[in-house]
This record gives structure tokens, sequence and C-alpha cells, in this order.
């Protein structure tokens, strides 16, 4: 028996929690179909998730076809969680992109396809809701390839659609259509269709599975997830279309923590996809971690809890399951090697400020962020002036449910303040300054610290380096410095965090036994500062990419209004009746663009956005 690993993605909305307990039913998994209206599905088990009707975390179940064990990895569909579809997405040996019939393509459908094509992920594509007033089939297909990728081929057909009565058949080996799509991908049966002979029924299937393997086409399924109509043929796609990922044949354990929850004694339980070797309980492993200032720890234990998805007791290569391990293990920790080959999001650019609604729940909040950001590092929960804790996030929906799950896992009210977009600085140049002891210069601290910060590498976050020798100060004077170099920098000479630094340092000393790491942590800031400012600094704001689907009549004035916007357009297109307006804004911007879209375009207007970085900040903007 071989093992898949299957992502469910979708818009929000679109079936896929419908869909997994539909799978899990029809392959004997679950004895009852859950509902999301009831709250009772399988993967959605969250007590937030029941009550709104949405994925929040990425949840696994399994089932069993044939010989091969399918683990099902359900995804959020909501944008505001796009850092748990991220870390799916790295465990995945393939994919089932579900769309409502009825809806058609979505704005974060169209984010995952482009994700999925650029990880060249094999990836299904799954036409949910067939059976409901309004689904198109033909119509339908053309907006795929409009506004998705062009490069799909339907292998199922639908009678009755639109109605109760609607019916899923496999498409007739003779049909034209797999051939057309194949020779646009696949230069033997573009030889084939052009000088011919045509090529055979064997050859057209060879091809469509090596190029659904490769990511370069994507095979199209209609069904019904709550009815089960074409859920068997989605399936047979699945097992003859997506290949196990390989493995090196290494015996020694390489593998990736892409979730971890909190279990019911308080230890977090973290999920473990197993790329080589094997993991046995009481087994001792060391992970690698990367921190937010570039450097990389190592955290060692033995497996204490070890549950294999599907019920194996021992984990191997190509499976997941959920492990515990005293010292604790953080979303992205690695087993093995640590790879940049996970796909990389833009961070959460919206900065919140939050406060406990009690005074006396201070200490409990802080605790329970630090744990909400251990589940989602992209939280990057730190503390902020008078004792609240500053978060950033993707918006409003996250935060909603980030408060609900305060009170709810938590037993701790909370004050969110109103979202802002979160600004960063940058050194321009590098800077020195030091500061000797008393005797020296009259400070006030019984400490000598010398320190130079530069700009860093982009995307380096903060790195703290030394050109002292190692052991002229105590271990704890030297992390004193450290801790509150990285502490200072939170705060730049304009008020923003300051990212993408090197700090070094250069000089140092003390007098034994009068010194204290107090003195070290008081003069750092003042030592620093000083530094900075002989640096300077730039400031930065998040952009965002946009697309807006807009009528033909109203061009004008959409771009008009993204022009005042500061908008930089990189293309205008025609799509069929429609214009399409690529480009990029300021983030604070956004948000404007959103509230007036809709009067411009009559609502039939369609917008699209995602964090695509920063730029530094222009006068006048």
């Amino acid at each position: 028996m071989h093992t898949l690993n299957i992502g469910i993605l979708a818009h929000v909305d679109a079936g896929k929690t419908s869909l997994t307990e539909r799978l899990l039913f029809d392959h004997g998994a679950i004895d009852r179909l859950g509902s999301v209206d009831t709250g009772d599905t399988r993967t959605d088990d969250g007590a937030i998730e029941r009550e709104r009707g949405i994925t929040i975390r990425s949840a696994v179940a399994s089932f069993t076809a044939g010989d091969t064990r399918i683990n099902l990895i359900d995804t959020p569909g909501h944008s505001d969680f796009i850092a748990e579809v991220e870390r799916a997405l790295e465990v995945l040996d393939g994919a089932v992109l579900l769309l409502s019939a009825v809806e058609g393509v979505q704005a974060q459908t169209r984010v995952l396809m482009r994700t999925l094509r650029r990880l060249r992920l094999p990836t299904l594509v799954f036409v949910n809701k067939i059976d409901r007033a309004g689904a198109r089939s033909a119509e339908l297909l053309t907006d795929i390839r409009r506004r998705l990728t062009p490069y799909v081929v339907p292998l199922t057909e639908v009678t009755g659609i639109g109605t109760p009565d609607a019916r899923v058949t496999p498409l007739r080996e003779d049909a034209p259509e797999p051939a057309e799509a194949l020779a646009e991908v696949d230069p033997d049966i573009l030889a084939a269709v052009v000088d011919g002979p045509g090529p055979t029924p064997d050859e057209l299937r060879a091809a469509l599975a090596a190029r659904t393997a490769d990511g370069s086409l994507h095979p199209v399924f209609f069904g019904s997830a709550l009815g089960g109509q074409g859920v068997s043929h989605l399936v047979e796609g699945v097992l003859s279309l997506i290949p196990p990922a390989p493995t090196t044949g290494a015996t020694e354990p390489r593998g990736t923590v892409f979730a971890v929850r909190p279990g019911p004694g308080g230890e977090r339980t973290a999920y473990l996809r197993l790329h080589d070797g094997e993991v046995a309980r009481r087994q001792r492993l060391t992970f690698l971690r990367r921190e937010a200032d570039g450097r990389t720890t190592e955290v060692s234990g033995r497996v204490t809890r070890l549950d294999v998805v599907g019920g194996s007791g021992l984990l191997t290569a190509g499976n997941i399951a959920a492990v515990t391990v005293p010292s604790g293990l953080r979303v992205g920790d690695r087993l093995g090697e640590l790879t940049d080959r996970a796909p990389q999001f833009a961070p959460p650019t919206l900065e919140t400020l939050v406060r406990a609604r009690h005074p006396g729940q201070a200490g409990r909040l802080r605790s329970a962020l630090l744990a909400l950001a251990d589940q989602d590092p992209l939280i990057h929960a730190r503390p902020a002036d008078s004792g609240a804790t500053a978060l950033l996030l993707y918006g409003e929906v996250q935060m909603e449910v980030l408060a609900a799950t305060l009170v709810q896992d938590f037993g701790v009210e909370a004050d969110f303040t109103a979202g802002r977009v979160r600004f960063l600085e940058r050194p321009r140049k590098r800077g020195e300054a030091c500061a000797e002891m008393p005797w020296h210069d009259h400070t006030r601290y019984w400490a000598t610290i010398g320190l130079r910060i530069e700009p860093g590498a982009l995307d380096s976050g903060g790195v703290f380096a030394y050109e002292t020798e190692l052991g002229a100060l105590p271990r704890a004077f030297h992390q004193a410095i450290e801790d509150t170099v990285h502490a200072t920098l939170r705060t730049g000479l304009s008020g923003a965090a300051v990212t993408d630094y090197r700090a070094t340092l250069i000089r140092s000393g003390y007098s034994a036994p009068i010194s204290t790491a107090a003195d070290f942590r008081g003069l750092t800031p003042i030592v620093l500062r000083r530094a900075l400012e002989r640096a300077g600094t730039r400031l930065y704001e998040p952009y965002h990419a946009f697309e807006a689907e807009i009528p033909r009549d109203v061009l004008a004035q959409v771009t008009a209004q993204l022009a005042a916007c500061a908008a930089e357009f990189t293309g205008t297109t025609s799509a069929g009746a429609s214009w399409l307006i690529t480009g990029e804004l300021p983030a604070r911007r956004v948000r404007e663009v959103e509230l007036r879209l809709p009067g411009l375009t009559r609502g039939e207007g369609v917008w699209w956005s995602r964090p695509s970085g920063d730029r530094e900040l222009r006068a006048g903007r």
C-alpha cells in the first residue's frame, strides 16, 4: 500500500468540507455524513469553525481506496487564513481545487491556481454543486480557461445540470477534447495530431498522466459533494493521475511540521509529514528551526506521542503523524535538512494592539497569544507599550476569529484596536557608536559597548553578530546586549519597526565584580540609537498586487480612481465583455478602492488583491 497526501483547496463556501465528508463516507472511514450547517463534520471540529461554518485550520483525515491510502488535508478557504494554506502546500503530493458550478471562478480560486501552477503541483479541478439551480458546465469551462488557466481538460460530462436529476458520466474515449488539450502541452501528442497517425487511447492516457503529474495540465471533473454524483470519478482520477512523491531512499528521517494544535493536557501536538526514513515512538529526534532573526536553532527530544494518520504504529516516508516532543515544536520546524522549498507568501500587513478587557487577565492573555503565535508564526506576537501585545494579521475576519478563540479556548476576553497598515524601516548605510565605562565618558553604566548597524540582506529580518573576542564578556552580558538590540529596533527613527539589519558588537568591556547584565541592558539602547541615527533609515510601506475585472464602459472611471489611490498599472487587457486591469497599489489604499468599486461598476466589478512586498514611502504619498 502506498500513500497520497491530497489537499482540498477552494474559495470559501465552494464545498471543501462537504467533499471531504463525502469521500470519507463513501470509503467507509465514517459511518454518517456530517454537515457544515449542523456543525458535525469530521475536519471542522473546532467550536468556532462549527459556529461560523468555515474552515479555519488545516485538518487531516484518511481513507483507503484499493491499495492506496489517501490522506486528505482540508484547508481554509478565506483569504485571511492563507498562511494555513501555505503550510499545507509544502507537504502535498497533489491537490483538488474546487469550484462551485453556480458561483464559478472566484477571487481566492485564482490566487490558489496561480500558486499551484507556480509550484507545478499535480492538480485536479472538481466543479461542485452541479445539482444546484444556476449551475453551468460549458460556460464555466470557458470561464476557467479565461480566468484560471487555458490548460484544462474535462474528463466527465453532465446531463441535467442545474437540477436535482443532474448526473455525471465519463467523457467518451474518442472525444476530441483530451487530444486537443494535450496537444497544447505535449509535443509528442501535438506531432501525432498534426502529422498523423492520430494518438492512440493508450498514448493519450499516458500523456494525460504525465502532463498532470508535472503540473502542466489540469483534468476537470464535475459532481456534487452533497449528492455524491461524480465523486467516484474524481477518486479514480486521483489514483490514476497523481503519483506519490518520490523518496530519496535515505534512512535518516526527513520531514516538515506543517501544523500545530494544542493538546488536551496543554501540550502541543505537531503534524509531521515525513519525506524520508522512519520515526517510532520514543525515538530521539532533532528538528531545525529558523528564527525570525535568521538564526538556525536545534530542538531535540524523544517522541512521547505518535499517532500515524491511518492507524499504523510506525511513521514511514510519505505519511503524516501527530507527534508530541516535550521541548515543543513549531510550524515550519524541519526534521533533517533545513531547505527553502516551502512556497513563500507575503507576510501579513495589518497590525493591531490587543489588551485584556479585565486587567487581572493580562498575564493569561500574553501566554495565550504566544501559544497561538506558535500555531501560526506569521501572527508575530510581540510586547507593545502599556502592557499591550502587537499582532500582525491578514484581515478583519482573522481578528474576529482570534478574539473568539481567546474566549473559548483560553477564557480570556480581549479588546483589539482597529487594524492599521504596518510600515517598516531599513538602514540606509553603515553607522557606528561607542560608549565607554564611567571613568571615560561619565555615563551611569558600568559597561563598554560599541555597535555597528548596517543594511542586511532583503527579508533577513534582524541579524546580530560579534567582532569582539569570544569570551571577552560573560555569557549573560552577551545575551543581554543581543536581546536588547532586537527589542530596541522594534521602534526605529520614524516609529516603525526596523528590519533587514545587521547589528554587530565591535567593542565591549566590563568591570568585575561591579558590572551587571542590567548595565548592558541599559547602555545598549543608547549606543544603538546613536549608531542608527548615523546610519539613517528609509521608511517602507506594504503594497498589494491587484486585479480588477470591470464592465467595458467604466474603464475610464475605474482607472481614474485607481490612479488617485497611487496605483501603478501593469496591464489592461480585454476579457470578453470586460476589461481586466492589473497592477500594484499601497496597502493602505486597498480598502478605499474596495468600497468605491461597486458604485463605479454598478456592482459588477470583481476585485482581488494580496500582499506583494513593500516599497520605499515616497514624499506626498
